[in-house]
């Protein structure tokens, strides 16, 4: 079982993307579904965290207001909308599912070590 993560691209500063996270089972039971992102050099960090139940969201600061995070209608399917995307948005971005509960989600965000199920990543290209 593995999320598979898709709608990456290139795009221009100031562009739009929609990523898709899609769990290769329905039958994966998770609280949590987190967003990351790696740069070339970088440390893997958190983007975004949604919760399943109530949809409740957290964004790290650095996309606070240019991100969306949603659930899908299907089960086990999330987005990451992506507007106004800037050259340092560029990286490979991952989602994964953190089970358990009790936490906020912006909690649950910092616990990148606690996830599982991580796909391949999608890459995220923004430039001129």
């Amino acid at each position: 079982l593995q999320f598979v993560e898709s709608g990456g691209g290139s795009v221009q500063p100031g562009g739009s993307l929609r990523l898709s996270c899609v769990a290769s089972e329905d039958t994966v039971d998770y609280t949590y579904i987190g967003w990351y992102r790696q740069a070339p050099g970088k440390e893997r960090e958190g983007v975004s965290c949604i919760r399943k139940d109530d949809g409740e969201t957290s964004y790290a600061a650095f996309v606070e207001g240019r991100f969306t995070a949603s659930r899908g209608h299907a089960k086990n399917t999330a987005y990451l909308q992506m507007n106004t995307l800037k050259p340092e948005d560029t990286a490979v971005y991952y989602c994964a599912a953190l089970h358990g509960g009790g936490l906020t989600p912006r909690q649950a965000m910092g616990m990148m070590l606690l996830y599982d199920h991580w796909g391949q990543g999608t890459q995220v290209t923004v430039s001129l």
